[in-house]
């Protein structure tokens, strides 16, 4: 594979003689062998390590350990090279988060652009995957290698890192679900870092990939009363599973066995009523164990039961690549959480003040998942032979879309 630096000034070496000198017979090339472009001013290119600036990206490492007597301590080079790579990937997914965001923020998504939108989300959960893998090069210290640079690092930590706090708000999560930090709000930690503040509260105020979604899901197709009306389908369908569920418990004449089978029919009742009943559902939102809209909520409901449709193909990726996003970074949390207290123990203050391993564990509970409702659908599934048939007319609409349709969302998109 061609390097993707290269310009045709320098020349390749199978072009030069015995594959290894330089072309004497190029025009380009001086009589020292030296290409008269190779610094790539004449045509305007720049060489790898200007374009990457690798001037101020190698010289970004600063060990304090050794400040005053040149003894530096090892690891804290890896420990800098490591939580800057962090964020330079944290930075990467913001680029990609504020792009499918954009494609998204209008009022009628336009479905030719959905498969860009699943390859910048595939590409946030590959990013992901490699930050949860890079904790593992952090576990190759131990105890007594971080200790003896540890203490150089307060008051630093790595809940002061910006860039991971807009990544939380851009997908959803909202200050009322965050754990407090040493009973302070989150921005406290950034002291007088007038720009972090600031791109935070930015971020707190623009529209999350949470509120897009949701705005997306309350369009889908089938969920109009005065069409094909899923919402009224499904609940008739559960409504005869219960029932025949109900049956066999009664029919039941074993003692111990008509015991259990009332108690799950009564616990599954309870489970559907809490979504049948919208006040019951904004209920469970305002406790912030559910964060979708009932409308949106209904449509990811619908997408994951007609993922076969071709229309629903890629809204069904879609979500499913939301939870990946969600998932992963439970389990960087989770990963950091165990280098913690494979570091310091469960007992010591963190750098920046926090009780460390303790205040990480926290934030591990379910009130960090922007997507907990699509984790959560599977409670709520039916059988096959249960889920309501599509009609003629609606098969057909979520195997194309038609022309009135395509139509209406190129003139709403023109009115925004």
């Amino acid at each position: 594979m061609a390097c993707p630096f290269y310009n045709g000034n320098v020349v390749p070496p199978e072009d030069t003689e015995e594959g290894g000198g330089v072309g004497l017979d190029r025009p380009d090339v001086g009589p020292e062998g030296d290409a008269k472009s190779a610094n790539g001013q004449e045509n305007g290119g720049k060489l790898y390590g200007e374009y990457l600036q690798l001037d101020k990206l190698l010289d970004a490492q600063k060990l304090v350990s050794g400040e005053g007597s040149g003894r530096h301590t090892h690891d804290e080079h890896l420990f800098i090279i490591t939580h800057q790579a962090y964020e330079l990937w944290f930075k990467q997914v913001i680029f990609e988060l504020d792009s499918v965001r954009e494609l998204f923020n209008i009022s009628e998504v336009d479905e030719s652009k959905m498969l860009l939108i699943l390859n910048r989300l595939n590409r946030i959960v590959l990013i992901l995957k490699l930050l949860v893998d890079q904790v593992m090069i952090l576990e190759t210290m131990t105890p007594l290698d971080f200790m003896d640079f540890r203490h150089y690092l307060s008051p630093a930590s790595g809940f002061q890192s910006y860039q991971f706090r807009l990544i939380e708000n851009k997908l959803g999560v909202k200050s009322e679900h965050r754990v407090r930090y040493n009973q302070a709000n989150y921005l406290s930690v950034f002291g007088n870092d007038t720009k972090a503040i600031e791109a935070i509260r930015d971020s707190v105020k623009e529209p999350s990939l949470s509120d897009l979604v949701q705005r997306w899901l309350e369009r889908t197709p089938g969920l109009e009363e005065t069409g094909f009306n899923f919402w009224g389908k499904y609940r008739k369908m559960v409504q005869l599973m219960l029932e025949q569920q109900r049956k066999k418990s009664d029919e039941e004449s074993n003692a111990n066995k008509k015991a259990f089978q009332t108690e799950d029919y009564k616990k599954r009742k309870s489970q559907f009523d809490s979504i049948f009943n919208v006040e019951t559902h904004n209920a469970l939102v305002a406790r912030g164990e559910r964060r979708f809209t009932h409308k949106a909520w209904q449509g990811a409901l619908m997408i994951s039961f007609y993922r076969n449709e071709p229309r629903f193909n890629q809204p069904f990726q879609l979500l499913n690549l939301l939870m990946d996003v969600d998932a992963l970074i439970t389990k960087w949390r989770y990963n950091h959480v165990l280098l913690v207290q494979r570091m310091i123990g469960s007992q010591q203050l963190g750098t920046g003040g926090s009780s460390g391993y303790q205040y990480l564990r926290s934030t591990l509970s379910d009130r960090y998942k922007v997507f907990i409702d699509l984790f959560n659908l599977s409670t709520f599934l039916i059988p096959r032979d249960y889920i309501p048939p599509l009609s003629r007319s609606m098969k057909m609409r979520l195997s194309v879309m038609d022309e009135r349709e395509r139509a209406a969302v190129a003139e709403s998109n023109r009115e925004d």
